[in-house]
């Protein structure tokens, strides 16, 4: 039997719960594998992870078709890549954060940059800097890259020593996000 590459979108998808013939599938993945690696990409914003995902969907789709009504292929096929992905990005929400250098951990006692990291590292820190807020900014940078102690940044700023220890906290919270967000788009 002869497949036609001209058949409607539905008219393949009935075929194919009609047979379970995989060529079918094959035959509407090939017309949609641009715009599903297109929308992978716009939400994971990784080409590899994106890849990954667009097999995931090819796998997924002959149960996946089995099991859905469908009336308009390229609008369901659309959405069902974008909640593919927005899963993906779902279960990343869980994985810890990337670590950052060891002077930005909490401990008993608060240490400063006294170690030499990667030049790439270093440039990505100084990026994620320039995101933090001023207040945020100035204390991190006299904390951990002037050495200056909790008292000595609180009297060089005018805060408290409590806004201190706030906006160092924050500081250090948001550029482990930023530190991920960038390691991320290095992969």
């Amino acid at each position: 039997m002869q497949r036609q590459l001209s058949g409607a979108d539905e008219e393949l998808v009935a075929a194919y719960r009609q047979t379970g013939d995989m060529e079918w599938i094959g035959l509407l993945f090939g017309r949609y594998s641009a715009l599903v690696l297109g929308v992978c990409l716009k939400y994971l914003k990784n080409r590899e992870e994106a890849r990954d995902a667009t097999m995931q969907l090819f796998e997924k789709l002959p149960g996946l078709l089995l099991r859905h009504e469908i009336s308009y292929f390229k609008g369901w096929l659309h959405a069902t890549v974008r909640n593919h992905c927005l899963m993906i990005l779902r279960s990343k929400k869980n994985e810890p954060l990337s670590p950052l250098p060891d002077f930005f951990m909490e401990t008993a006692v608060a240490t400063h940059l006294d170690e030499e990291f990667p030049e790439e590292d270093l440039i990505a820190l100084e990026r994620c800097l320039t995101k933090l807020n001023r207040e945020q900014q100035q204390c991190v940078r006299l904390f951990y890259l002037e050495k200056k102690c909790y008292a000595e940044v609180a009297a060089l700023t005018g805060y408290t020593l409590k806004a201190v220890k706030s906006h160092i906290q924050n500081g250090k919270r948001n550029l482990k996000i930023c530190m991920k967000q960038h390691a991320r788009l290095q992969r």
